[in-house]
């Protein structure tokens, strides 16, 4: 079928209408028109006199059923906007002038092109571009403290005067410099957990206002003990709680209360029963919820201001918690649309900006107290509102409460056991409204 036959059926369509008969059919000598009403607009299916008029009503409430996917409203421009979504749409129902048997959720899914192994592999490259920029950043640590450490060793050197002792010097300090780089470029292996191993992770959920003042702050720790060799299945955990904040603590039910109310260990009632092996069991968890500002562990003040082609935004950090270092931090602040790229003035770390979720990602590899604040400046176009709610991200290996495991004995004969500790503190939901 030509373009101009189209055009033409098209164009007789309202002119076959204006008969005052209320019908979802017309019909012409050569053509039917099977249509539905759509508030202002038609949906029309032009078929030959010989299609079944039953399957055609279905596959235009199919095609009706279609639009609301992509449109929010019923009006020319909103079709006009969507119009390629909705010739893939229609596409996935008719092919070659045929029905096709799809209901709306294969529609969607067809026309989104999900897949699973996509999304895998996707993920797969960001863990490894997240692996291999770490492992840049822990390269260049090793290099700078090789030369410093080169540096500090040939200092010491003895020197005796003369051109020959300073080439002699300088020499060694390249070898030295030479031989660190080639030992840190080889890989090292994490050590194994030990056959007693601790988990302890905190995860933190926080609420501020943006002119200040904790809305809500609550931390929830747990220890997580796991056993790999049977024989250390009897042990007690000699735990050291030097929290000030006043974090309630409880204890598994089958750990003996009275024991770590009295001597701070956790130990089953049963002391001849032993831990499940080769699984994560929690011995301790603790909880603190709280809406006292100074135990804020990082607080962000962001001041948007209004100038003369938009906003100038000023961005501040501050660690309060000196004894916590928080790596790879992300502050995001949301931006308007449309108004492409900020302006930015002054920064510590780095920034990405994304066009797409119209965000600034502020990054900054470390927090800790020789580094704990900083600010970011940028100027775009937007109201003071446009910028909130601001969002961080955080992880570290000490926890808020200070709680740690100090020693791990066995319960006959008291003897210690060795054991390795895995402590993490990572946010739940940090926002700045």
């Amino acid at each position: 079928m030509t373009r101009t036959r189209i055009e033409g059926l098209l164009a007789a369509f309202p002119k076959l209408m204006n008969t005052g008969k209320q019908h979802t059919f017309v019909e012409t000598e050569s053509v039917r028109y099977v249509y539905q009403p759509m508030e202002k607009l038609y949906m029309v299916l032009i078929t030959t006199k010989n299609s079944n008029i039953l399957e055609d009503l279905e596959t235009l409430r199919l095609f009706s059923r279609v639009i609301p996917e992509y449109c929010r409203a019923l009006e020319e421009s909103e079709i006009s906007e969507h119009c390629f979504d909705l010739i893939f749409a229609f596409d996935e129902i008719v092919a070659l002038g045929y029905r096709e048997n799809v209901n709306l959720a294969q529609i969607r899914t067809f026309t989104e092109m999900d897949s699973h192994e996509e999304k895998v592999f996707r993920a797969v490259r960001e863990t490894q571009e997240r692996e291999a920029k770490a492992e840049m950043r822990r390269k260049a640590k090793e290099l700078q403290q090789a030369r410093r450490d080169a540096e500090r060793q040939g200092k010491k050197a003895p020197g005796f005067g003369g051109f020959g002792s300073s080439a002699v010097s300088g020499g060694s300090t390249a070898a030295m410099i030479t031989e660190t780089i080639i030992e840190t470029d080889k890989p090292k292996v994490a050590p194994a957990p030990a056959s007693v191993h601790m988990k302890i992770e905190e995860k933190i959920t926080l609420t501020c206002g943006r002119d200040g003042g904790l809305q809500n702050m609550e931390l929830h720790g747990m220890i997580m003990l796991r056993i790999s060799d049977d024989k250390f299945g009897r042990i007690r955990l000699h735990v050291e709680n030097e929290d000030k904040k006043g974090v309630q603590l409880q204890t598994h039910p089958n750990v003996d209360k009275k024991l770590f109310t009295s001597e701070s260990l956790i130990g089953l009632k049963n002391p001849e029963k032993s831990f499940p092996v080769n699984s994560d069991v929690g011995v301790l968890k603790w909880r603190l919820q709280t809406t006292e500002e100074s135990f804020i562990p990082l607080t962000i003040n962001c001041w948007p201001s209004e100038s003369g082609n938009g906003c100038d935004v000023n961005i501040e950090y501050e660690l309060q918690e000196d004894n916590l270092e928080l790596n790879d931090v992300v502050i995001t602040i949301p931006l308007p649309s449309g108004v492409g790229a900020p302006v930015i003035g002054e920064i510590d770390g780095e920034y990405r900006h994304d066009s797409r979720r119209n965000t600034l990602e502020w990054c900054l590899p470390v927090i800790d107290a020789k580094n704990k604040s900083g600010s970011l400046e940028f100027s775009i176009a937007g109201q003071p509102n446009d910028f909130f709610p601001v969002q961080v991200s955080f992880i570290s290996k000490k926890n808020y409460c200070n709680i740690q495991v100090t020693k791990v004995t066995q319960v006959d004969g008291n003897s210690p056991v060795r054991f390795s500790t895995e402590t993490t503190f990572l946010v739940d939901k940090y926002e700045i409204l």
